[in-house]
């Protein structure tokens, strides 16, 4: 689908009007925005605009890093918006003084919401297509933040929950929600160079009102790359806090196996003596031997965890 958008010369809004009219109506500027289109559609980013080659090629392919090239009569960004399932979706941008033409495989609600302003607010008309490129920006970017934002009310939540409820189901969550930000780390860390470009092209001229509006956006991004990292962060501390539980309650698994262990030795070495069945073992006649030898082996077990508890072996044992 096409969609069209027209500011005349007398500052009037003309909308949906077929794309071979343009050139017929004497516009101010416009904009074309190419909404999922078809392949015949897709063509006439050469038959009718004749834009550059690579530019179209960059189009056409799908993902390309975000990034700013300058051509003669045109300036194009390619530019990522995130879904839902934090997957990036490619947002082309042709732009000159006279155009701004946008083109996206997938639907961006974010283009909408722009349109929407425009309709609505006249007083935006004469500032032309480069403060309409910067609304476009702007909205994809103001986008990451509610993603982030949950992820990280998640993080906070369950590292709450994580003192209490250190259990293999938790660290999974926890990797899911490390992987998610990854995925927007790859997007934001890219934009972020990209409006740095932005900012410090002399190709790409803004006077100070445009610039000061592409620092806000640039400044969002470093917000937001901030925000991601102190997430990761906060992952790596959770990985980090849930492998010593662990830790720790091997540990004290293994101090009680060590204990039991411990115990039984000599009285396994005292049995395993009285076991053989040799003829001249006095003991094995005696009326009281066998009431001694128990006695034996329990003063031995008092003895040996009463040296256990000396040297502070249960403090160290957490069930």
């Amino acid at each position: 689908m096409i969609r069209t958008i027209g500011i005349t010369k007398d500052q009037q809004l003309v909308k949906g009007f077929p794309i071979e009219e343009i050139n017929n109506n004497h516009f101010e500027w416009y904009w074309v925005d190419f909404d999922c289109p078809t392949t015949e559609e897709e063509l006439l980013l050469d038959t009718f605009f004749h834009f550059h080659p690579l530019a179209i090629e960059d189009c056409l392919l799908r993902l390309q890093r975000p990034k700013l090239d300058f051509y003669d009569d045109f300036h194009f960004f390619v530019i990522h918006r995130v879904n839902e399932e934090l997957a990036a979706e490619e947002v082309n941008i042709f732009v000159s003084n006279k155009f701004i033409v946008t083109f996206h495989k997938n639907t961006a609600p974010e283009i909408d919401r722009v349109q929407n302003m425009l309709e609505k607010q006249p007083k935006n008309w004469e500032r032309g297509t480069v403060y309409l490129t910067y609304q476009v920006i702007d909205k994809i970017v103001d986008n990451y933040f509610p993603l982030v934002y949950k992820i990280e009310d998640h993080l906070n939540a369950l590292e709450d929950e994580l003192n209490y409820q250190s259990n293999l189901n938790a660290m999974k969550i926890v990797f899911e929600f490390r992987s998610d930000l990854l995925d927007l780390r790859r997007t934001i860390l890219p934009m972020r160079d990209l409006l740095y470009r932005i900012l410090n092209s002399y190709r790409f001229s803004l006077n100070k009102s445009e610039r000061a509006y592409f620092g806000d956006i640039y400044d969002h991004l470093l917000k937001l790359t901030e925000m991601v990292e102190s997430n990761r962060e906060l992952t790596a501390d959770m990985r980090d806090s849930y492998m010593a539980m662990s830790s720790s309650r091997m540990n004290g698994i293994m101090m009680t196996l060590t204990i039991v262990s411990t115990i039984f030795i000599p009285l396994t070495f005292i049995a395993g003596v009285y076991g053989m069945n040799f003829d001249n073992m006095p003991e094995l006649h005696g009326k009281y031997s066998y009431f001694i030898v128990l006695a034996i082996m329990i003063l031995i077990v008092i003895f040996m965890l009463a040296v256990f508890k000396w040297k502070g072996w249960f403090k160290l044992f957490k069930p």
